[in-house]
Parts: C-alpha cells; sequence; structure tokens
C-alpha cells in the first residue's frame, strides 16, 4: 500500500526513466535535469509563479487574479496569452486539453494537426505534452508573466515534466482534486502515487535552487462543497505535496455564495494548512491561497453573468485571497472568446484595486462559522490518520473506502457519493445526508437544525428537493432555492 514518504533520489530517478519513456517528446535533450535547472534558474523573479506568490503574499496589498484558458495550436495560444496579459492578468494559464488530461497523446496528436488544417480549435485546450518543452518554451518567451498548467489529469507526471522544464512555474493538481472530480475508473491509490512522482520533481528543483510553486485544485466539483471537506483535502494535499520536499503552495477554495462563510472558508483554510504543515514538521512552507470565482451554473444573461465575477471578486477580495481564478460572461455558453475572457479579468481586476486597502471587518458571525469549519476539518483530519494508523497517505486510502470523506457529486468510483448538500436559512452550504462522513454527532445536529430552520421557514419538509433548487438557484438568479422562485 502507498505509504507518506518522500522518494529517495534513486527511486525517483528509475521511476522517472519510464516516465520519459511513455511518449516521444520525453526523449528530448532539455528534459535532462542539470540542463533544467539551470534554465529555471535563469527565469526572472517577475516571471517566477512562487516568488511572486510569495511577494504578494507579503506585501498584502491586493488579490491578484489569473484566467483560465487553452487553444491547441501554438500560435493561436501565444495570440491568447498575450492578450489575456494586456487585459490585465497577473499569471496566465494553459488549460489542458482532455486527451492529454487522459495520456491520450496519439489523438492529442491528431487533434493538433487537424485544428492547424482547418484554423480553428478541435481540441478544448492546450496539449503541452505534445508540443514538448520546445513548444512550451515559445510561450514563456512570449509573456511577460509566470505561467500554470491548469488540466484535470490523474497522472501528470509527464506534463509535469515538460511543463517545468520549460519555465512554467507552477502546476495545478493533486491526489484528490484531480482524480475524484474528474474520473471514474482511477484508484485513489494510484494516484497518490502519481502526485508523489510530480511533487517529488519540484522537490528535486527545490533541492538545487529553483522554486516551483504546486496548488491542489480547491473548488473540487464545484457545486454545493461544503467548505471543510474541501479545506480538509486542500491540507490533506498540502500535506503530501510537503512530504516530497514542495516549498511554495497555494490551496485553494471554491465561492459557495454566503458572504461570510466564504470569507470564513478563505481564512480557516490558510491558517489550518499552516497549523498542519507546522504540526508535521513542515516549517519551511510558504502557503498561499486561491479563491475561486463561482464555479457552478451561470446566468445566460452576460450582463447577470458579469454581476456574479464581479460579485465573486469582492468576496475574493475582501477574504484576503493572495490570488483569484477569474470567471468570463461566456460560462454557461461554453469556451469563451479570448475578448470575453479579457472582459472577466478586467472586471475582477478593478474590484480588487478599489478593494484593495478594505477589509471584511471581524464580527461574531464570521468568528462562529470560522470556529465551525476548524473544528469540521480537525474532525475529518483526527478520522484520516486514525484509519491510516498515523500513515496520511494510507488514511485517505481507507477514509475514502469508508465513506469518512465524501466529495459531493462526484464521479469517481472510489467516491462513496453518499453526502447530499443544501443551504441554509442564510445560504451557507450545510449538509442534508451524510452518509458515513467522519463529524462527530454534534456537528450532524448543527447541520440539521440549521437545514431544518430553512426548511421550515420555506414551509415544507427536509427533503433531496432542497439540494436540487439550490443547484440552480444561482443561473436563475437567487442564491438559495426557494420554492417561491420555482413557480
Amino acid at each position: 500500500m502507498v505509504k507518506n514518504k518522500k522518494l529517495t533520489e534513486k527511486e525517483f530517478l528509475a521511476e522517472r526513466k519510464a516516465v520519459l519513456a511513455s511518449w516521444k517528446t520525453g526523449s528530448d535533450p532539455q528534459l535532462n535535469l542539470d540542463k533544467a535547472v539551470e534554465f529555471l534558474k535563469s527565469v526572472p523573479d517577475e516571471k517566477n509563479f512562487a516568488k511572486k506568490l510569495e511577494k504578494a503574499k507579503r506585501e498584502g496589498s491586493r488579490t491578484l487574479v489569473q484566467p483560465r484558458a487553452g487553444v491547441p495550436v501554438i500560435e493561436k495560444h501565444i495570440e491568447l496569452m498575450q492578450y489575456l496579459e494586456k487585459s490585465g492578468a497577473d499569471f496566465l494559464p494553459s488549460t489542458i486539453d482532455s486527451y492529454t488530461r487522459q495520456n491520450r497523446y496519439a489523438e492529442a496528436e491528431k487533434g493538433i494537426e487537424e485544428s492547424a488544417g482547418i484554423g480553428r480549435a478541435l481540441l478544448n485546450g492546450f496539449p503541452a505534452v505534445n508540443h514538448g518543452v520546445t513548444g512550451c518554451k515559445r510561450v514563456y518567451d512570449a509573456v511577460n508573466v509566470p505561467l500554470q498548467a491548469r488540466h484535470g489529469t490523474p497522472d501528470a507526471r509527464l506534463l509535469a515534466e515538460v511543463v517545468h522544464a520549460a519555465g512554467w512555474t507552477s502546476n495545478e493538481g493533486g491526489a484528490i482534486s484531480y482524480n475524484v472530480p474528474y474520473a471514474k475508473s482511477v484508484s485513489i491509490e494510484d494516484t497518490i502515487k502519481y502526485w508523489q512522482y510530480c511533487d517529488r520533481l519540484v522537490g528535486y528543483y527545490e533541492e538545487h535552487g529553483v522554486t516551483i510553486n504546486r496548488e491542489p485544485f480547491g473548488p473540487l466539483t464545484g457545486t454545493l462543497v461544503p467548505p471543510s471537506i474541501s479545506n480538509a483535502i486542500g491540507i490533506i494535499e498540502a500535506l503530501l505535496a510537503a512530504e516530497q520536499g514542495v516549498k511554495n503552495i497555494t490551496v485553494g477554495y471554491g465561492m459557495g455564495g454566503n458572504v461570510i462563510q466564504d470569507i470564513a472558508a478563505i481564512r480557516t483554510l490558510q491558517k489550518q494548512t499552516d497549523e498542519y504543515l507546522n504540526k508535521y514538521g513542515y516549517h519551511d512552507v510558504v502557503v498561499t491561497t486561491v479563491f475561486h470565482q463561482w464555479m457552478g451554473g451561470f446566468p445566460q444573461d452576460e450582463a447577470e453573468a458579469m454581476g456574479l465575477i464581479s460579485m465573486s471578486s469582492v468576496v475574493g477580495a475582501l477574504s484576503g485571497a493572495t490570488k483569484m481564478i477569474t470567471k468570463s460572461p461566456h460560462e454557461s455558453i461554453g469556451i469563451p472568446t479570448k475578448e470575453a475572457n479579457g472582459s472577466g479579468i478586467k472586471a475582477s481586476k478593478i474590484v480588487t484595486r478599489l478593494l484593495c486597502d478594505q477589509k471584511f471587518p471581524d464580527c461574531q458571525a464570521l468568528r462562529d462559522e470560522m470556529d465551525q469549519i476548524e473544528r469540521e476539518v480537525n474532525c475529518l483530519m483526527d478520522a484520516v490518520y486514525r484509519v491510516g494508523d498515523g500513515d496520511l497517505a494510507q488514511g485517505v486510502v481507507k477514509a475514502f473506502e469508508l465513506g469518512m470523506i465524501d466529495v459531493p457529486f462526484a464521479p469517481s468510483k472510489y467516491n462513496a457519493g453518499l453526502i447530499l448538500p443544501a443551504r441554509d436559512n442564510d445560504g451557507c452550504i450545510r449538509i442534508l445526508e451524510f452518509g458515513k462522513l467522519a463529524f462527530s454527532d454534534d456537528i450532524k445536529e448543527f447541520h440539521k437544525k440549521k437545514i431544518a430552520e430553512r426548511a421550515a421557514s420555506e414551509g415544507r419538509p427536509v427533503t433531496f428537493q432542497l439540494t436540487v433548487d439550490d443547484v440552480y438557484a444561482v443561473s436563475e438568479g437567487h442564491l438559495i432555492g426557494r420554492p417561491k422562485y420555482n413557480d
């Protein structure tokens, strides 16, 4: 069984041979680690993701912004990245295509050729592995801000090798967050091993004087995810990464909708990630946070969508998040144009600028919500370590097997899928059905009481219909799925 133990350099290099042999671009001499280290040391601070995040955290002046975007043909991708940079993006993504996410590089190759042939994208992202180090370096050379690979890949080992050697100094994902919400039949034990490799690669670079950022994917399924579940998974992935030598970690959270709860979630995420890293001996890790704008259903009207983006920006800025992932007003339509994506950046950035000198005031409601989230996270973390007999990796595998950690609406067959979330009367995300989630009885009673209060105020029973109504509410212009909105 997989264990939370740092790969030795010998183990890492032995596995690396097989990883690089898995596709033809893995034979590129630029993937020689000595050459890659030398190149990465030449990356200026303003293009190093980790260093820019650390500077932003230290100065604490403004929440930085980053979009999602990626197209298959290099020239078009560079054009897109340059446009988004001019629109004000502080960091740039390269969203990876679905074939690459499933390690289907031959089909990605065909998609690149067909896209170039007809002049429009036939892949839903940038196939970095196929373009190889040389292609990814072209993107790096064409922009002036840090680059990150954003994808959803259970096995991102070769992808990580290629993008880091090309000067992309951040990679998003983790063993849970890029498996459970994205894949059906990939075991959590396997993805822990795959991401231990990705993290050990970053650890290798750290040992040789290069700092690289790693970012677990906070929103998970992006639909009514209780903060304590996403925060606990983010902390777990941070701990797994730190064991492999990662020194710069960005933990994330997807907007839930209630302002107090969202701010509480980001603040507790920063606080508890630091606490757990220190508790287990990782004292030299820089932790930053990322707030994801609304990840659920979007209004179809562009003006309403922009209103939701702006509201998300207010919450992200007031939460004190280091970085925010932006959306576009085309969210409900499909892949946005570069102009729509740029509009989302501009709207988000002016909000963060206007709020850079303002802080959300301390209040009892905020303290109460932070305390609730902290207690729930501690409950989940205690359970993981308990069933793993002290080993985090084993505990994660067993906790998912037992349903003690459970992500709502996830496709993975390794996820129990027994819990149901719903909003309370203030719009906070609570839990209606617990399944086998490892919460204490007093925590369960708190959730039951909150949902019962809402149901009583609406004059209806506590049923699955609450969940259904809440899933669709925001796309219809409301936060809580009240019955009167469904008439």
